[in-house]
Formats: C-alpha cells, sequence, structure tokens
C-alpha cells in the first residue's frame, strides 16, 4: 500500500510539472510566433511602402500617354479640328499612316480633316501608331505610306539602302528636343558642353553644375527611336557612356539587358521632345532645362533662339507616286496643314 501510495504520489507529481513545463513552453512559443509575425508584419510593411515609393516614380515609357485620347473622330478627341472645311478630301484609297508617339496628335489631326468619319484604331486601321522604330521598319517594307519622325538613324538608312528603296523627306514642322530632370532638382539651367559632359561620364555629380552633393544618374532611348537619334547628333561624335539598363524576359533568349526607361528619381537627367514631355505627359513631377540659359518655349523654338531645335519630317518613299499621297503631302505643307502643326502645338515651317 505505502508503495501503490508513493507510486500515485511520484506519477501525480511528475504529471503536474509536465503540465507546468508545457504550458511555459507554450507560452514562450507564443511569444516567440508574435515576434516572429511582427517582424513579418514590419517586413511587408517595408515592402509594400518600397513598392508605392517604386510605384510613385514617374517612369517614361512609349505606352506613357493614351494615344486613344487622340484618335481621329473619337468622342471628345483631343485631335485639333480646323476652323474650316479641308480643301482636301480623301475618300478612297486612304494612305496609311504611322509615325512617332510624341507625332501621333498631329497626323491623327490631319487625317481627321481629310480622311471619311469613321474610327481608325491605334493598330491595324490607315491611321496607327507604331513607334518611330517600327514606322520605318513598316515604311520600307512597304506596310505603311507616309510616317511622321524625325530623321532616320544610320541603321535605319542602311535598311532603306539594302531594301532597295529611298526616302523622301517632307518637312511638316519645327521641334525642340529637351533634356529634364525631377521637378525638385535646384538645377534649371545647363549648357550643351555641360550635358555632353554628363553623358560622356566626365561630369558624374550634380554639385558640380550647381546642384545638390549626389551622383547624376543619365537615363538614355533605346537605338533607333527617334529622340536617341536626336540626342546621338547632339553629342557629335563625343563618347557616349553606357545607359542604365534592366533585365527583361526576352521571347526566345531568355534574360536578356535593355536600356532602362527613364524613372524620375532624384538625381535623374533624361531627354526628350518638348511637346511630348509638355503637352502629352503633363506631369508637374518632371522639370524641363533651359539650355544656355534659353526655355523651350513656341516661341524661342520658332524663332530658333533654343539651341536645340530641328525639323520632323513626313517621310514617304520616293518610289511611291500613288496620287493621294502627293497630293496629302501638298496639303500638310498648305496653309491648312500648317494651322493644325500650330494649333496641336508645334512650330510650323511656313
Amino acid at each position: 500500500m505505502i508503495e501503490n501510495s508513493e507510486y500515485k504520489y511520484v506519477t501525480m507529481s511528475s504529471l503536474q510539472e509536465i503540465r507546468e513545463q508545457a504550458v511555459c513552453f507554450l507560452r514562450r512559443l507564443g511569444q516567440t510566433v508574435m515576434i516572429v509575425l511582427l517582424l513579418l508584419t514590419a517586413s511587408c510593411a517595408a515592402h509594400k511602402t518600397g513598392n508605392t515609393y517604386d510605384r510613385n516614380i514617374l517612369r517614361i515609357r512609349e505606352n506613357t500617354v493614351d494615344l486613344n485620347l487622340y484618335a481621329p473622330y473619337a468622342k471628345n478627341t483631343r485631335a485639333v479640328v480646323p476652323d474650316t472645311l479641308s480643301t482636301l478630301k480623301i475618300e478612297t484609297d486612304l494612305p496609311v499612316l504611322d509615325g512617332a508617339t510624341a507625332l501621333y496628335p498631329l497626323y491623327s489631326a490631319f487625317a481627321q480633316a481629310v480622311y471619311p468619319k469613321k474610327k481608325y484604331s491605334l493598330y491595324g486601321s490607315e491611321v496607327v501608331c507604331s513607334n518611330t522604330i517600327r514606322s520605318y521598319m513598316r515604311l520600307i517594307n512597304k506596310s505603311a505610306d507616309v510616317i511622321f519622325v524625325a530623321s532616320p538613324s544610320t541603321e535605319q538608312l542602311e535598311a532603306a539602302k539594302k531594301a532597295g528603296v529611298t526616302f523622301r523627306y517632307t518637312p511638316v514642322g519645327k521641334e525642340a528636343f529637351v533634356f529634364f530632370v525631377n521637378a525638385d532638382n535646384p538645377v534649371d539651367n545647363l549648357t550643351v558642353e555641360q550635358l555632353q559632359a554628363i553623358y560622356s561620364g566626365e561630369i558624374t555629380n550634380w554639385k558640380d553644375v550647381g546642384g545638390n552633393d549626389e551622383s547624376i544618374r543619365p537615363f538614355q532611348r533605346n537605338e533607333n527611336s527617334g529622340s536617341q537619334t536626336a540626342f546621338i547628333r547632339f553629342m557629335q561624335g563625343k563618347t557616349i557612356m553606357k545607359p542604365p539598363g534592366e533585365d527583361v524576359v526576352g521571347m526566345m533568349s531568355g534574360i536578356v539587358s535593355q536600356t532602362a526607361d527613364y524613372a524620375n528619381y532624384g538625381n535623374a537627367v533624361g531627354y526628350s521632345f518638348r511637346f511630348y514631355v509638355r503637352e502629352m505627359l503633363k506631369n508637374e513631377s518632371v522639370k524641363i532645362l533651359k539650355i544656355n540659359g534659353v526655355y523651350p518655349d513656341p516661341e524661342t523654338v520658332k524663332e530658333e533662339k533654343y539651341p536645340l531645335v530641328s525639323q520632323f519630317f513626313a517621310v514617304t518613299l520616293l518610289e511611291n507616286n500613288k496620287p493621294n499621297v502627293l497630293q496629302f503631302l501638298d496639303w500638310i505643307i498648305s496653309k491648312q496643314g500648317q494651322y493644325i502643326v500650330e494649333k496641336t502645338g508645334y512650330c510650323p515651317i511656313q
């Protein structure tokens, strides 16, 4: 009996100790789980905050602007409507138009004035926008009749020569090539020489051009785009530093590297054309710089006081003698066509 009583006592005592130890363990486990959960929550919050910050950074790329807002005959279209009926109307055999993103509002307005009223899709109609690179390709392979672009690159000229075709240029208007920075950047003005030094890697800190003590992140555009071709001309043969890049998944070759789109970080600088930045993008978080002390407004561009002014063109093939194409080109440089150029926001050639 004594042995049995002791046995029962020891057993109950052990169970009590085990239960107390288990409770303590679970409490400690609960505290650990709570700490882990708090850490995970903080980590997720930081990640979310980082993503939110990243999403708030303006990235300037081809599809930044909704071009459907400028489609011909679209409801509430932003394409300019002429104040008088067009002296030219084309009802059949419409020339296929294509071109640069920044010039779509202009040639969309041309089509709206001259072409019959109907829906014109951005892809697969007579008035499309496939950007500078692809529009030059489509012109060379005769998928487009007239493209509205800046001057071609060396590669685009070589592609035309290889295909046995010749470009014909009709000047349409004048435009400013501009550089822009984050709106909070204290730098408002740079010289041509300073910009060339930045993009050649000679100047790497904003403090050297009157800004904050931070490194300069100079963005570029992809090869053969209109703005990149203009940029290469601007550099006048000087060595160009390697642009910021990003890895993307290629359709066939796996991970490939490409030029990164402009991201509006505090230390960034990029370039494009005035109308695209001022009138299409309309984002107050970027600031266009003065060059050599001159700001690119319509007056300084028209009078070519701003140092980086060039013509843009309606480019066709010399071999394309379709009557409607030639009539259309003549109308573009007429008083009515040039009225649309000016009202859209570009500077006319006349």
